[in-house]
């Protein structure tokens, strides 16, 4: 620490101090420091002693001014209920946390004309740059009046493909599912699915048919069945199902609430799961999959994930260093006791 040898009174280190203590220039030493800029090693390394010795913690603001950044992620989401943009958040979060950047949540609730005002809003405040998730899996336009700030988008990948998108494995975690279904002996298997408006349920529903083929087999009744993603839906389609194929002897769900409902519907007529017909479900939502009776078996989208590796990508596109594409994250299965 340096110090005033009149008053006795202790004045914080300085960056000028530690560049002394180093004996290099004060923009070498700022340099040093941010991990910015080409020297040699024992430089930086000299560099950094002395910030250690010395306790230098730099002023965060003329950080911010020396680095023409702010130091904050707009995060932009359509997902109110923060089914899947609080798992993305917290993954996020992780990720940026190391470089001390906070992260501004806004929910433009599926509005276009709330997105064009917090994309105004992230504009004014100088954010670093962007991630906009959806929890929808179909392609969505770029954000408009961003300026040339670095964007990242999250679970719904961009339509331009210079973008950086960081996705979902449906295809993956579908093929998860039918697997595991059918190496625990099930060959007539169902699924049941949410509307066939929704990309992500004509998406499952094609990844499907595809891993039964691939096992020699064919979706049980000959079609999927297409409704809501809702536990009403769920147990509507049982019925249905099993009108269309009375051997059914495992339904495969679009997601967990659908699922949630076709075991409920199940009991209800007092055929067992899994014993007679094995359910497995999708999202692991733990509130929905933990308490269906018996809990679910389901694939995981790792949504976390998503939310550090886009952070990731962020941070990579701030420094220049972008990298444009779809990067898809493999799902996971998490085998509980209903398959």
């Amino acid at each position: 620490m340096a110090n005033s040898a009149h008053s006795g009174k202790q004045f914080p280190t300085t960056l000028a101090d530690v560049a002394g203590m180093a004996g290099v220039s004060v923009g070498t030493a700022s340099r040093a420091l941010s991990g910015k800029g080409r020297m040699r090693p024992d430089t930086r390394d000299r560099v950094l002693e002395a910030a250690t010795r010395l306790g230098f913690r730099p002023n965060e603001h003329a950080r911010s001014l020396l680095a023409g950044r702010s130091w904050t992620v707009g995060l932009i989401t359509t997902d109110g209920m923060g089914r899947f943009s609080t798992p993305v958040l917290l993954g996020a979060e992780d990720a940026l946390g190391a470089g001390k950047i906070a992260v501004l949540l806004c929910d433009t609730r599926g509005d276009h004309i709330r997105e064009r005002y917090y994309v105004e809003t992230l504009v004014a405040r100088r954010v670093d740059g962007i991630i906009v998730t959806d929890p929808r899996t179909a392609p969505r336009a770029p954000l408009a009046g961003t300026r040339d700030i670095p964007t990242v988008y999250a679970i719904s990948p961009s339509t331009d493909p210079n973008d950086t998108s960081v996705v979902c494995d449906d295809k993956g975690g579908t093929r998860l599912a039918v697997e595991h279904l059918v190496a625990t002996g099930r060959t007539r298997i169902a699924h049941v699915t949410g509307p066939k408006s929704h990309a992500a349920a004509r998406d499952r529903s094609d990844h499907t048919r595809a891993a039964l083929a691939a096992a020699g087999l064919e979706l049980a009744g000959g079609r999927a069945f297409f409704g809501d993603f809702s536990e009403a839906w769920g147990r509507r389609a049982v019925a249905a199902v099993l009108r269309a194929a009375p051997e059914v002897d495992a339904i495969f769900c679009g997601n967990d609430e659908i699922a949630r409902g076709v075991t409920d519907a199940l009991r209800e007529i007092d055929r067992r799961v899994p014993e007679e017909i094995a359910v497995v479900g999708y999202d692991n939502w733990e509130v929905m999959a933990l308490a269906a009776r018996p809990p679910l078996t389901t694939v995981d989208m790792n949504l976390t994930e998503i939310g550090r590796l886009s952070a990731l990508h962020l941070l990579n596109a701030i420094d220049a260093e972008a990298t444009p594409g779809i990067h898809p994250v493999e799902s996971t299965l998490v085998v509980r006791e209903s398959a």
